[in-house]
């Protein structure tokens, strides 16, 4: 490239660092949509700052995302108040590399982001800055308007609350995918011991239509109810469905299709080799990202 073919140093920087900007938007606030727009306004922030004046250009590109992150999730959490239904968090396709980050593929999973949801907009930044990219307690103070001794606290008691919620252990991608093959094979078939053999006895299914598409409006509590859900309802539209194998959110998952058309990802969480978790995202609006992958970084 020539030199004057070369974007500028304030491009060039924002485009070194976008993969991780978006990892960063997405895992705050669970919206590939709100996550692109947050790195609309870090850039239109970024070009106007004098990069004389910048000492670390990563650190002062995510104190950015990360403050137009928490502005946009406090508006989220107004927009979700009248959320038709459960709310999912949007599936990405994403690329091989992701899986391969164990901790990566781990904080991005749907089990892991719908944990997230359950932390203040505060704790939620503290926690993916620090458990997930590792970033100094002094540099997530700049990012988040606290003290470094306010945020030790606030990693702490976030990381109290999550290690109360998440999965017990990080799955392999190939119990998973184990699991998932099972619990197809078990819906094709509608025989509901096999879908009962496949389930916890405690697991919870969540369907998100966003009021755009059917779907259930309340959480589904325990296997022999989530059985009977699946056996009546999937097995009627299977002589028209597909299911195809992909990797959503650095974990193994199912795009499900009818006649053709995608419907819906499926998601799990495994524990102990049964499926304690069952995530199917229907709403239009969150399946643009699972038709092209997108890039993950830390």
């Amino acid at each position: 490239m020539r030199e004057h073919d070369r974007p500028d140093p304030a491009t060039e920087a924002f485009i070194a660092h976008r993969n991780l900007l978006f990892t960063v938007a997405y895992e705050m606030l669970g919206s590939a949509a709100d996550a692109e727009d947050v790195l609309q306004e870090t850039w239109l922030r970024w070009a106007a700052v004098d990069l004389g004046t910048v000492r670390d250009q990563r650190a002062y590109l995510v104190r950015i995302t990360t403050r137009q992150s928490l502005t946009r999730l406090r508006t989220l959490g107004r927009r979700k108040e009248s959320y038709v239904g459960p709310w999912l968090p949007e599936p990405l396709l994403t690329t091989p590399d992701v899986a391969e980050d164990v901790e990566l593929a781990d904080s991005v999973s749907m089990a892991m982001l719908l944990v997230l949801e359950t932390l203040a907009p505060v704790e939620r930044a503290v926690f993916v800055l620090r458990e997930v990219f590792d970033l100094a307690y002094d540099e997530i103070a700049e990012a988040v308007g606290k003290s470094p001794a306010a945020v030790r606290q606030i990693a702490h008691r976030a990381r109290v609350h999550v290690a109360a919620r998440r999965p017990r252990d990080i799955v392999s991608p190939a119990e998973t995918r184990a699991a998932l093959a099972a619990f197809q094979q078990a819906v094709e078939t509608g025989e509901l011991q096999s879908l009962l053999d496949v389930l916890a006895p405690d697991v919870v299914a969540l369907s998100d239509g966003g009021g755009l598409k059917r779907a259930v409006p309340r959480p589904v509590v325990g296997a022999g109810k989530v059985a009977r859900l699946m056996a009546v309802g999937l097995s009627r539209g299977f002589a028209r469905m597909s299911a195809e194998p992909v990797q959503v959110n650095g974990c193994p998952a199912l795009i499900i299709r009818i006649d053709g058309e995608i419907d819906g990802v499926m998601a799990v969480r495994v524990e102990d080799g049964l499926i304690s978790g069952l995530y199917y995202v229907r709403n239009p609006e969150k399946l643009s990202r699972v038709e092209r992958e997108t890039a993950l970084s830390r």
